[in-house]
């Protein structure tokens, strides 16, 4: 095979930074593309609240001091993003793979309850650092099978995995509230819940702050994650498994082989970061307890280009408008999940601005 017909080459060269000019462009266009559907987006909403009698510069008013200015508010924010990362890097390991993880509340909630089931076990036996280290070891191992089946249907039957990871993720909310209510169930509490990590014995706070050291732990996962996609050979293969699979068996990479691990390493992350919320934030799992954050990471994601240090930044902008959001609705009477219809209207409007400039694109090229 020539070097110009190498894909591996070819992809290599594809990263290869352009020149000066072709980078401002196109920071420029990613930026037109990201701004202003955020921008669109607000009005909307803003819109929404005109038409059912809310002041929307008051609703953003409380979101912005309460998830940003207020010190209080601010460290919830920071803490609040610590689960988010490890959902957002396994996201970008699927997504710039060419595969669609959907699974991620299934995986994220069964991860939290091995987490929550083992943590208040094992603190009476091992050191509290040892403990923590088996939770995380735990909740990325169950993630990551049950992220088996809809892995081995995509690599060796061809199954969609759209349809496969969103059925998973179903079943897995439901057996790990089956989970909580029957097998690992607190005797001695009124509520379903699992027993309780004290919070002297879960991950420590940065400083003299409420921030959780799992936000240092997000932090590195998704830069790690970032550069592996980007800079490696591994990751290089893990691209080319979606991208361009007719070269990937061209160059004689084992395709059923890389897609599982595609699968296992994104819905590892993910469980990381449902124990990262248990023994850093939590304390426990409840019952019928599902924050949703699988879904409502991936258009940050998206926004980010599936830059990993992009989308530490919408992580960080969806943390605030959460705990700005649930301020706001208190104060003001807004309903609690009125932040998820701005994140969606922020999502179509992203996918219109895909779509214009698609077609822009094309028309420049007739």
């Amino acid at each position: 095979m020539s070097a110009g017909t190498d894909p591996v080459t070819d992809d290599l060269a594809a990263d290869a930074p352009a020149a000066s000019g072709g980078f401002l462009g196109e920071a420029l266009h990613i930026a037109f593309l990201t701004v202003v559907p955020i921008l669109a987006a607000l009005v909307v909403t803003g819109l929404i609240l005109l038409a059912v009698g809310v002041d929307p510069i008051r609703y953003y008013g409380f979101v912005v001091e309460r998830g940003l200015l207020s010190p209080s508010g601010r460290q919830q924010t920071l803490t609040r993003m610590a689960p988010l990362l490890f959902i957002a890097a396994g996201l970008i390991v699927a997504f710039r793979s060419g595969l669609w993880n959907l699974g991620g509340d299934g995986q994220f909630l069964l991860g939290a309850v091995a987490a929550a089931a083992l943590a208040p076990l094992l603190i009476t036996m091992l050191p509290g650092w040892l403990t923590l280290i088996a939770c995380f070891a735990a909740a990325t191992l169950v993630a990551m099978v049950w992220s088996l089946l809809p892995a081995l249907l995509r690599a060796y039957q061809g199954v969609n995995e759209i349809i496969t990871t969103l059925m998973m993720s179903f079943l897995g909310v439901s057996l790990a509230n089956v989970l909580v209510k029957l097998v690992f169930l607190d005797p001695g509490t009124t509520v379903p819940q699992t027993r309780t990590l004290a919070v002297a014995e879960r991950l420590p706070r940065l400083w003299d702050t409420t921030v959780t050291s799992g936000l240092l732990f997000g932090l590195a996962a998704i830069i790690l994650v970032h550069l592996m996609m980007t800079r490696t050979g591994f990751g290089l293969k893990l691209r080319m498994v979606g991208a361009n699979p007719r070269a990937a068996i061209h160059a004689g990479l084992d395709m059923p082989l890389l897609t599982v691990a595609v699968f296992a390493l994104s819905a590892g992350l993910i469980g990381m970061g449902g124990a990262v919320d248990i023994v850093g934030i939590q304390g426990n799992v409840r019952a019928d307890w599902n924050p949703a954050y699988g879904l409502a990471v991936i258009p940050m994601v998206f926004l980010a280009r599936m830059n990993g240090f992009a989308a530490i930044g919408f992580v960080f902008l969806l943390s605030m408008l959460w705990i700005g959001g649930e301020s706001a609705a208190r104060r003001i009477g807004v309903p609690h999940h009125f932040t998820m219809v701005l994140v969606a209207v922020v999502l179509i409007m992203l996918a219109l601005a895909e779509w214009l400039d698609h077609r822009f694109r094309q028309r420049r090229k007739v």
